[in-house]
């Protein structure tokens, strides 16, 4: 069954690119949305240095305190 999807040119310009040689886009979609990362395989691989990731770290915690739950009343 075939359908008919919409894509913006920048979706379409970037499927293309990543289609092999005598590949459908649909073999391509395919292959992409199979395509599973363990989460962990991201674990140690900041490419900054540990100054910058101590500032990230910071800015978040820092960020985390100021953040407000909001009270919803019925």
């Amino acid at each position: 069954m075939t359908k008919v999807i919409s894509l913006s040119d920048e979706a379409y310009t970037t499927l293309k690119s990543m289609k092999k040689q005598g590949e459908s886009f649909s073999k391509v979609v395919n292959r992409i949305a199979s395509t599973k990362t363990d989460i962990m395989e991201f674990a140690g691989k900041w490419p900054g240095g540990k100054e910058e990731l101590n500032k990230i770290e910071k800015e978040a915690y820092a960020a985390r305190k100021k953040f407000k739950l909001r009270t919803v009343e019925f």
